[in-house]
């Protein structure tokens, strides 16, 4: 017999020890942000964390028997970024963000969000592609396509929790705001399917999928999680409705979040989508039909503090996470020369598809810009490019991930409401946008 003390619970103390760590990292910095920088919080997190992982590197370089960086990416190996945000925080951060996403605006723009999500990520991922191997080449790096083509993939998409992260702490027209969150929310899914795929090519095999198998693979993901968002937010509905309890109303909201993911993962369908649909549903005909003032408001006020911690944690680990990049000069060139290359395909995939399809008129003068310069890269590349295999091209493919979303989170973040003055018409901003 197991002694009390053995076995599983040493490793469940040692992940709360990592919890408790990171609550308090997040609690510090926060406040020095509060206090003295003044950031957005999202923003401030990030470059304190990124300034406090290059000072321990720049100190163990300086006094190399100490290893301070080499417990620090000890400590950070045994978080599992990719488990954490795709598994963990993503579910609960997508739940929050379409609760509180104008279901009607939505509608009224879904052709051109839709075109964005999956036309408008194809394009960026060739475009982002064909930009980088011909950077590559400059190099003399030989970097084959189809890496290329992972990279493209894994950094298409917006991040819909790096941009609504950042939008609600900036001032943009809401009409604006809406457009930009409801395509980040739906692209993600997208984007996650198009680098499997990808990733699946790139190893080769008995994996490689064929046309059939990726078509097969595209319906079942995008359109199983919008029939199981469908299905699991109208029964969550059903339950809340029938009684006025805002405790246990929180409860089922937290097992519709949990319960839609989880099954998602089991039927092979897109979780993110389904959270993202259950999340509309209960935030927008939920909280008007099936909820009293109080229990809307409590609600809200959950999901509020549940979105704020999660955010805090997820950007002060894309800080932290600086130690597992390569430092190497060629890629840090390359990461630097990929900033421009990104927000270019970003803007073609933007302007193109909605110019071709007639949907230009949807949005007002200056839109597209704001689009472009508001579509941030998050924690969800960081995740995927840490995902992939132990390849040589890793370290390459991470350093120039971790290059983008850095400037993307904090020098993006910084300017769209900047952009938005510039761009947007000031008669338009509180217009139909």
């Amino acid at each position: 017999m197991e002694p009390v003390g053995t076995g599983t619970l040493p490793a469940m103390q040692h992940a709360l020890d990592i919890i408790a760590l990171l609550l308090v990292l997040a609690a510090v910095f926060g406040y020095i942000n509060h206090r003295f920088l003044k950031l957005p919080s999202t923003i401030g997190l990030v470059v304190i964390a990124l300034a406090a992982s290059l000072g321990v590197l720049l100190f163990d370089a300086v006094n190399p028997d100490l290893g301070l960086g080499n417990e620090l990416r000890e400590t950070l190996n045994e978080i599992d970024f990719r488990d954490a945000v795709m598994e963990g925080m993503l579910s609960f951060l997508l739940f929050a963000g379409a609760m509180h996403v104008d279901l009607g605006g939505l509608a009224k723009r879904g052709g051109a969000i839709a075109s964005l999500a999956t036309i408008g990520v194809l394009m960026s991922t060739f475009l982002v592609a064909s930009g980088l191997w011909g950077l590559t080449q400059l190099f003399d790096l030989q970097l084959p396509f189809i890496y290329c083509l992972v990279f493209g993939a894994l950094i298409a998409p917006t991040d819909p929790v790096a941009v609504l992260g950042i939008l609600k702490n900036l001032t943009v027209p809401k009409s604006l705001e809406t457009k930009i969150a409801g395509e980040s929310l739906f692209n993600d899914g997208v984007g996650v399917v198009v680098f499997s795929i990808v990733v699946a090519l790139a190893l080769g095999g008995d994996t490689r999928p064929g046309a059939t198998d990726v078509a097969i693979l595209f319906a079942q993901e995008a359109f199983g999680g919008i029939v199981l968002g469908l299905i699991t937010g109208a029964v969550a509905f059903f339950f809340m409705r029938s009684i006025d309890d805002y405790v246990l109303e929180i409860i089922i909201s937290l097992a519709l979040v949990t319960g839609t993911y989880s099954l998602a993962h089991l039927i092979h369908t897109s979780g993110p989508v389904a959270v993202v649909i259950a999340g509309l549903l209960i935030g927008n005909p939920g909280t008007k039909q099936a909820m009293s003032e109080l229990t809307r408001e409590q609600l809200h006020n959950f999901w509020k503090l549940i979105d704020e911690i999660l955010n805090a944690i997820l950007f002060l680990l894309i800080g932290l996470e600086v130690v597992a990049i390569s430092f190497e000069s060629t890629f840090l060139a390359l990461g630097l020369l990929a900033i421009p290359i990104v927000l270019l395909s970003r803007f073609v995939s933007v302007g193109l598809p909605l110019t071709l399809l007639g949907l230009r008129k949807d949005f007002t003068t200056g839109a597209i810009p704001a689009l472009t310069w508001g579509g941030l890269r998050g924690g969800i590349s960081v995740a995927l490019a840490l995902s992939l295999p132990d390849w040589p091209e890793r370290d390459l493919i991470l350093t120039i991930t971790y290059a983008v979303v850095v400037f993307s989170i904090v020098v993006q973040g910084m300017t769209v409401s900047l952009v938005v003055k510039r761009f947007v018409k000031p008669a338009e901003q509180e217009l139909d946008l």
